[in-house]
């Protein structure tokens, strides 16, 4: 098999943790209102469910998303984004009344194999409204499981997850976010 050399390759052969970002096409703001993001969130939310897959860490944006995600078939988490993208897809535009635009381009995933880098990745997701300027505090962005992480994981394991370094996490973020409309 030869990898088509013009897009990020997909290779969800594994169990395990994946830490997924997306982005729009042209890096559009297309999820720019409130309604939008709750639209997106709840689309990510029914379809984690449908295909057993557990988010660990989730931020939504006007242009992007990441997401870290765990699944006892890594094939479920292939589904799980391509339903994800056709729904939210067809939501958004028939919220903007643009039936048939483009509304995904690419996304890249990470088979997550080492414990720092999945706790590294937990943090940089959780606080990454921070990272974009949007809140001075993760927990206060209402598209992101940072004050849900903060609530229902073990205070160790928060202390833990906010104590690691994520200044050299490697991740593509190249993105200008804005804070939704009304």
């Amino acid at each position: 098999m030869t990898d088509w050399p013009h897009a990020p390759i997909h290779r969800f052969n594994e169990s395990g943790i994946y830490f997924v970002t997306a982005a729009t096409y042209l890096k559009h703001h297309l999820f720019r209102t409130k309604t939008a993001l709750d639209t997106l969130r709840t689309s990510l939310f029914t379809k984690a469910k449908q295909h057993d897959c557990w988010l660990q860490a989730w931020a939504l944006f006007s242009n992007h998303y990441h997401l870290v995600v765990q699944c006892e078939d890594g094939t479920s988490v292939r589904r799980m984004l391509q339903a994800l993208h056709i729904e939210s897809a067809i939501d958004i535009n028939r919220i903007d009344a643009a039936k048939g635009r483009q509304v995904w381009f690419q996304f890249r995933e990470t088979l997550l194999t080492i414990e720092a880098s999945w706790l590294a990745r937990l943090r940089y997701t959780h606080e990454n409204a921070v990272h974009h300027g949007l809140v001075a505090v993760a927990g206060q962005y209402p598209w992101c499981s940072a004050s849900w992480f903060e609530r229902t994981a073990r205070p160790a394991f928060v202390e833990t997850v906010q104590r690691m370094k994520i200044d050299r996490v490697s991740v593509y973020d190249d993105f200008a976010a804005a804070l939704p409309l009304s």
